[in-house]
C-alpha cells in the first residue's frame, strides 16, 4: 500500500483538449464506477463510484487521461474525504471550470455507505 502524499498519483497523466462551445454553459458527467483505493486503517480495498460533473471553461478533460488518473489510486491509502477532496483539487487546478462537483460513492462495508462530494464555483 502506498501512503497518500500531497502530489496524488496519476496528476501529471491529466491531459485536456480545447473547449469546442466555450461561448455556452453546459455539463459534462463522467462516471468512474471502478474507483478503488484501500483504507488507511485496515489495509483493505474501497470501492467507489466516482462522478464528475462539471461545466467547462476553456478546455475539457480527456477521457483516456482521466481514466488512468482514476485507476491510479488503486494502491494508495487514503480517507474517503481526502481522496474526494484531492480529486476534485487536481481537475479543479487542470480545468479551471466554471463550475464543478465529484462525489464519491464508496460501496457498504459493515452495512454502512459513504458519500462525499465536493463542489466549486468559480469565483465571479
Amino acid at each position: 500500500m502506498v501512503d497518500a502524499s500531497d502530489k496524488a498519483p496519476g496528476r501529471d497523466r491529466l491531459e485536456t483538449f480545447t473547449n469546442p462551445a466555450p461561448s455556452r454553459d453546459y455539463h459534462i458527467n463522467i462516471e468512474a464506477p471502478e474507483f478503488t483505493c484501500v483504507c488507511p486503517k485496515t489495509g483493505h480495498p474501497d470501492f467507489a463510484l466516482v462522478v464528475l460533473s462539471y461545466v467547462p471553461d476553456a478546455v475539457c478533460i480527456e477521457l483516456k487521461s482521466y481514466k488512468l488518473y482514476i485507476h491510479a489510486w488503486r494502491n494508495v491509502g487514503i480517507f474517503h474525504e481526502a481522496v474526494t477532496n484531492t480529486i476534485a483539487d487536481d481537475l479543479i487546478a487542470v480545468l479551471k471550470p466554471r463550475w464543478l462537483s465529484v462525489e464519491s460513492r464508496f460501496h457498504a462495508h459493515g452495512g454502512i455507505s459513504t458519500s462525499v462530494r465536493v463542489e466549486y464555483s468559480k469565483p465571479a
